[in-house]
C-alpha cells in the first residue's frame, strides 16, 4: 500500500472521511527525526496492510492542518478513527513500539 501524501485541501476526504483508521505523520524536509520515521512507517504500512492507512503531511507546505491540530513539534503522529483523533504520539520511535502503539489504538 505504501505511505501516501496528503495536503490541506485533501485532508478532509483522505483522512477525516476515511472508512478505515488513518495514521497521519506530520513532518518536514529539514527534520532529522522525521527522516528516521519515514522508512519505519513504510515497513509498518506493508505489515499492517488494510488495517490502517498511513499518510504524510508536510507541515511547511500545509500549515493550516498542522495549526488546526496544534502540531508544535515534529514528527507528530496522529491516529484518526471515524474522523476523530484516537491517539497521538510525538517524536520518533522504533518499529516495535510504533506497531504496538498502532495496534493498541485501532
Amino acid at each position: 500500500m505504501g505511505v501516501e501524501k496528503v495536503s490541506d485541501s485533501s485532508f478532509e476526504s483522505d483522512v477525516l472521511k476515511s472508512s478505515e483508521p488513518v495514521l497521519v505523520d506530520f513532518w518536514a524536509e529539514w527534520c532529522g527525526p522525521c527522516r528516521m520515521v519515514a522508512p519505519v512507517l513504510e515497513e509498518v504500512s506493508g505489515e499492517l496492510g488494510d488495517k490502517v492507512k498511513i499518510v504524510k503531511l508536510n507541515v511547511d507546505e500545509n500549515p493550516n492542518t498542522a495549526s488546526k491540530y496544534g502540531i508544535m513539534s515534529i514528527p507528530t503522529l496522529l491516529l484518526f478513527k471515524d474522523g476523530q483523533i484516537a491517539s497521538r504520539q510525538v517524536g520518533a520511535a522504533p518499529k516495535a513500539k510504533m506497531l504496538q502503539w498502532i495496534n493498541n489504538s485501532i
